[in-house]
């Protein structure tokens, strides 16, 4: 084994430093709204490879740089960047008023005092086909908001739900971006980490639905709001998720979306054939600044590794966690305190990946758990941290519609991602996990 250089992780250090200390301050001291998103992450990123580049003299620049291209250039990377333009460009053709539509539809069919109840359902499905939290949130939270006025129910448990409902899709969707970043980069295929994925999360959310239930019985049930809607609107998600549980190649599904998509927006008079592809463009330009991080992070992570610095972090981790299941724990804090320190659970998988892939080799824990654990753990922090985006954005959605409402009141009702937590803690300690082949 190498011997550890921990002044090697200088630039991550640098990079915290730098977006969390900013952010903070932004967004606790100066009190501007979202003020954590006003931090250029990828400014603060080429500060860390300023820092990694000036570090090592034994090594020239012109030598740092193949280093730094020889990250980029990994299979596992330009495969990830393919897919986020790809899921970028499919969300670009479809849209989002599909997820009205399931809720609206869901909303009339179904007794007003299971209305918090569906919402929380509404969120799990539309968040698993449209792969983004932030997303579902933003569409979601103005009717949460409605059907606690119509109906009664407390506002902090609704909203409550549909956060706790689109980190249940952001873990498990196909598209989305941290499922993406977690299977490209330990290399395992999608339905593998959705199957392995899924009987973790179910268990969560059909206990979070219980107390959903319960609590929501506990309130009033006048007259729910409701909309218009057309279910033919999300045909093309439901393509893209039974294509990639099935296991069809991630790049046949999203192509054959976007071809269903455009056809379906077109029939309907969603979109004008002169805006499609502008409309594919714009989605594949939301993906621009994910896919820059992920460049810029496997650029950084390859000279840390060869500074010696992923293997000062590997022999602390082996010191404090021990076996196949320690292990598996030491991965999930891990990827949580990057989430906690990034307030972006995908950045925080992409930083956390190579370690982590280092980790799967010593512990012998197989690619597909390794995938399943950085996704979870991300999404588990990512959905209660009170300065997340997914947080924020609410707050903001209920502002908008005349309601103020704080994270802490929110945070009392995310009952998903904290038995989340539980499910995930029951499946490392409690389930057999066959060691990965070295």
């Amino acid at each position: 084994m190498k011997k550890g250089n921990p002044i090697a992780l200088l630039p991550i250090g640098v990079f915290l430093g730098i977006y969390l200390g900013l952010g903070l301050l932004f967004e606790y001291g100066m009190k501007i709204p979202m003020g954590f998103y006003n931090v250029p992450i990828i400014i603060a990123f080429l500060a860390a490879i300023l820092v990694a580049c000036l570090q090592n003299r034994s090594l020239s620049f012109d030598e740092k740089l193949s280093v730094m291209g020889q990250g980029v250039g990994d299979k596992n990377i330009i495969t990830m960047l393919l897919i986020f333009l790809t899921a970028g460009a499919f969300v670009g053709v479809v849209g989002r008023s599909s997820a009205q539509s399931v809720a609206y539809f869901l909303l009339d069919m179904i007794p007003a005092q299971y209305a918090v109840a569906v919402l929380f359902v509404v969120a799990c499905f539309v968040s698993t086909a449209m792969g983004t939290s932030v997303g579902t949130i933003t569409l979601l939270t103005p009717i949460a908001v409605e059907v606690s006025q119509a109906a009664g129910f407390a506002a902090p448990l609704c909203v409550a739900s549909v956060m706790g409902g689109a980190m249940f899709g952001d873990n498990l969707s196909f598209i989305s971006d941290t499922t993406i970043a977690a299977c490209n980069g330990q290399g395992c295929a999608m339905k593998d980490k959705f199957r392995g994925n899924f009987f973790i999360a179910l268990p969560a959310a059909i206990c979070a639905l219980v107390l959903i239930l319960v609590c929501s019985s506990m309130s009033g049930t006048a007259a729910v709001f409701s909309g218009n809607y057309d279910l033919i609107l999300i045909l093309p998600y439901l393509l893209v998720l039974v294509g990639g549980i099935v296991g069809i190649n991630v790049f046949v599904v999203l192509l054959a979306g976007i071809a269903s998509g455009a056809l379906i927006m077109l029939l309907t008079g969603q979109i004008e054939a002169i805006h499609l592809l502008s409309a594919m463009g714009t989605g594949a330009a939301g993906m621009f600044e994910t896919s820059m991080v992920a460049i810029l992070v496997a650029a950084m992570c390859s000279l840390i590794r060869v500074y010696g610095g992923f293997d000062a972090l590997l022999s602390f981790i082996r010191r404090a966690f021990h076996g196949n299941k320690g292990g598996q724990l030491g991965m999930g804090l891990l990827v949580g305190a990057m989430d906690i320190a990034t307030a972006n659970n995908t950045v925080a998988i992409v930083m956390a990946n190579p370690i982590a892939k280092e980790m799967s080799r010593d512990y012998g824990i197989s690619p597909k758990r390794a995938a399943c654990i950085l996704d979870t753990f991300s999404c588990i922090f990512q959905g209660v941290i009170p300065y997340g985006a997914q947080m924020l954005v609410a707050i903001s959605a209920c502002a908008e519609m005349g309601l103020t409402i704080s994270a802490f009141q929110i945070m009392q009702y995310l009952f998903y991602p904290y038995l989340l937590l539980i499910s995930s803690l029951f499946a490392i300690f409690l389930m057999n996990e066959k060691k990965a082949a070295v």
